[in-house]
């Protein structure tokens, strides 16, 4: 543990450690009722498994500062379900593992530049840029005159990821995807 942290010095997205596992507070409030001492009523997200828990601190008690390293890090390649990254100032290679991404896996390709999250040296998160371009390898065809208003065909992207797309959309073409929901934003180049 690197250190305490103060309820009164709480942040929505401050990084805490509860019970030897590191949390990120998601919401918190303080009250002051009118009998008896003030207190912190907070919702934490675990992350390490992304759990959520609402404990209640009392005013003034005292949590740890987990020993937690946010790294700039390049993608390189993946590799039997490992993920490669390198270090953008030293160059060391770190992996990380499938299930550790969660749903950032469907966005990588390489060259992307991430936020690596380390928690006592290990790899247990990764925050991508809120969008991506990437190209699509595999989708019908769009019909020419089929213009009904807000339909969609679904369109293979090349990490595999599968998102809907407007039916005007075509093989080879570059699109804008939200990292955060998944879902298509925008065209940004045409194929050919």
């Amino acid at each position: 543990m690197a250190g305490v942290i103060d309820t009164s010095e709480f942040r929505k997205g401050m990084k805490i450690e509860v019970d030897g596992e590191p949390f990120e507070i998601v919401e918190f409030q303080h009250v002051k009722p009118g009998k008896g001492s003030a207190f912190v009523r907070t919702s934490i997200r675990s992350l390490l498994s992304g759990r959520v828990l609402q404990p209640t601190f009392k005013s003034g008690d005292k949590v740890g500062k987990p020993d937690i390293e946010e790294k700039d890090m390049q993608f390189l390649y993946e590799q039997g379900g490992d993920f490669y990254f390198m270090d953008t100032r030293n160059y060391e290679q770190t992996f990380i593992s499938a299930d550790v991404l969660g749903e950032a896996k469907n966005f990588l390709k390489e060259n992307i530049n991430a936020a690596i999250l380390f928690y006592n040296g290990k790899a247990i998160g990764v925050t991508l840029p809120n969008s991506v371009d990437l190209k699509v390898t595999k989708c019908d065809p769009g019909i020419r005159g089929d213009t009904v208003s807000g339909a969609l065909k679904p369109a293979t992207l090349e990490t595999g990821y599968t998102v809907n797309v407007p039916l005007f959309i075509n093989e080879g073409d570059i699109l804008k995807i939200d990292t955060r929901d998944g879902k298509y934003l925008t065209r940004v180049a045409t194929a050919g």
